[in-house]
């Protein structure tokens, strides 16, 4: 059943946040060790079952679909008979059987209008697919997070987990310091995780509108019609939106301390 689930990747975004890695390829194919950390969040979803992806790219779509057209070749034995320009592959040395789809959907367009555009065109009668954003790593078990949303019978379901500061915290009695916190996790705040279930009826809060953001009114909308859910996750998580960000995740991974691997 999870192979039948398509998860949808937000690969579009110009990732001005991160524009010394971003000017010559889109953020989901910046680096994170030997892989862009598209791949690592796709096998995140892999190692649960679901290996059925449609990448929504935009910016700099063509690095993507070069990097997607050459892997097997790059990743296996392979002979080239000149004279007939015929390629024979002789061996597979990855271990990748995964399904994907190039999915053009504008350079400028926004990520709700990414995925109503392409949904229509290849969500291919599920009754229910994942979205996800093209930058952000965690150690969830996405399994149980679909689980979740089946049995909840919602038309949404979003991973929720717990802000990290980026400061410390100091909590105060007058002017005297009771309690210093370096860079505490506020354990009983959520924000969006960015990893969601959704039935194939939140089409219906989407327009392929390029202006259509999805954490606007579509989101805000499926909340007032009491239909989203959250899954709470309080293990790891993090974004890569700065190049710090990308330090961090990148110092975890070469000290075998990544937690989503």
């Amino acid at each position: 059943m999870r192979n039948n689930i398509p998860i949808f990747i937000l690969c579009g975004g110009l990732g001005t946040r991160i524009k010394e890695e971003t000017e010559f390829r889109p953020k989901p194919m910046v680096p994170i060790g030997e892989n862009p950390i598209l791949l690592h969040i796709m096998n995140s979803y892999a190692k649960y079952g679901f290996k059925k992806f449609v990448l929504c790219t935009g910016f700099k779509s063509e690095v993507i679909k070069d990097y997607f057209l050459k892997y097997s070749e790059l990743n296996s034995d392979f002979s080239i008979d000149f004279r007939t320009n015929t390629k024979n592959i002789l061996s597979i040395d990855h271990n990748l059987d995964w399904e994907v789809t190039l999915a053009y959907t504008g350079a400028e367009t926004m990520t709700g209008g990414r995925i109503s555009i392409a949904t229509e065109k290849y969500l291919n009668g599920a009754e229910h697919f994942g979205v996800t954003y093209g930058d952000g790593l965690c150690d969830a078990d996405l399994n149980e997070h679909f689980n979740y949303h089946l049995s909840h019978n919602k038309i949404g379901t979003v991973l929720g987990v717990n802000p990290p500061s980026r400061f410390g915290e100091i909590k105060l009695d007058q002017d005297r310091v009771v309690e210093f916190s370096e860079k505490p996790e506020f354990n009983e705040k959520w924000i969006n995780g960015g990893f969601f279930f959704f039935k194939k009826d939140f089409l219906e809060y989407l327009s392929k509108d390029k202006e259509c953001v999805l954490e606007k009114k579509p989101l805000i909308n499926l909340a007032k019609d009491g239909q989203l859910n959250i899954y709470k996750h309080k293990g790891f998580w993090a974004c890569m939106d700065t190049q710090r960000d990308r330090d961090y995740l990148t110092g975890l991974l070469e000290r075998n301390e990544a937690p989503w691997i």
